[in-house]
């Protein structure tokens, strides 16, 4: 099993920025991707930002310019750092990683609970 533990969600005035992490833990061999995803109720889970155990990242058009993931891969740790928060950022923000469990598996995909982000006008 994997644990994927997120942290760092709140309320803020846009203009505001917040920091979410999500720190994973558990049976791990390695990690692939890890990256950010939101969703509001009645709709889908949509992808913010991705990072590759590379370093390679991948956004969102909303949010190129104004969100910055990063990780650190001996912490199994991925950040999303959120500057200039607008209201329609307002969602609850998944953490996913792609796992490989242990030697010669195949890679999974391992969620966290989410974390509400609320930004009020």
């Amino acid at each position: 099993q994997v644990q994927l533990v997120e942290s760092g969600g709140g309320l803020v005035q846009a203009g505001g920025s917040l920091r979410l992490s999500c720190a994973a833990s558990g049976s791990i061999f390695s990690i692939d991707a890890m990256g950010w995803y939101r969703q509001a109720p009645g709709n889908q889970r949509e992808l913010v930002a991705k990072i590759t155990s590379g370093g390679r990242t991948n956004y969102a058009d909303s949010v190129k310019g104004r969100f910055t993931i990063s990780r650190d891969n001996a912490k199994n740790t991925v950040y999303l750092q959120m500057n200039s928060l607008k209201p329609e950022d307002t969602d609850v923000y998944y953490c996913n990683a792609e796992v490989v469990v242990r030697r010669f598996s195949v890679l999974t995909s391992w969620w966290g609970q989410g974390t509400q982000v609320t930004v009020s006008s």
